[in-house]
């Protein structure tokens, strides 16, 4: 008996140990993550028509912009993409990398026409982001639609 109370004793020590550790990381189930924001302004955004004449399904949108820090002072780094017309006044689909000094991460999802908040998968990434998910939210920040907050919401 004495035997099993040791075994006992010994397992939930070892199960107290596991738990602070995990809660000295800040680690919780739900795989916390982090908050990259970037700039881009668009300054080289072309639409290449390839369906019917005018805005049309099938048509491309293609850019490679500079990216700034989230003050938009200063150049950090670039993205190059392109988008798909989907739903002619209303959607393109897009793909895109953003390119960091610490790393790349590429983004998959809509892009709206009415400059409403955009929700695209962070597909993958590479460096510091190579096993990056989760989500970026795509933000106007003018009425243009001439520079955008990227927004990375990474998980690991």
């Amino acid at each position: 008996m004495r035997r099993w109370i040791g075994v006992g004793a010994g397992t939930l020590m070892l199960v107290a140990l596991v738990a602070a550790s995990v809660a000295a990381s800040g680690v919780s189930g739900s795989k916390r993550g982090h908050v990259v924001t970037v700039v881009e302004r668009a300054s080289t955004d072309a639409v290449i028509d390839l369906g019917d004449p005018g805005d049309s399904i099938g048509d491309l949108l293609m850019f490679g912009n500079d990216i700034y820090n989230k003050a938009n002072t200063r150049v950090i780094g670039r993205d190059e993409g392109t988008c798909s017309r989907t739903n002619p006044g209303l959607a393109w689909e897009c793909t895109w990398t953003t390119i960091l000094a610490q790393g790349s991460l590429t983004v998959q999802g809509p892009f709206y026409d009415d400059l409403r908040v955009s929700r695209l998968a962070i597909t993958g990434g590479t460096g510091a982001y190579w096993n990056a998910r989760g989500e970026m939210l795509l933000k106007a920040r003018d009425d243009l639609g001439s520079e955008f907050d990227f927004e990375f919401h990474i998980i690991r």
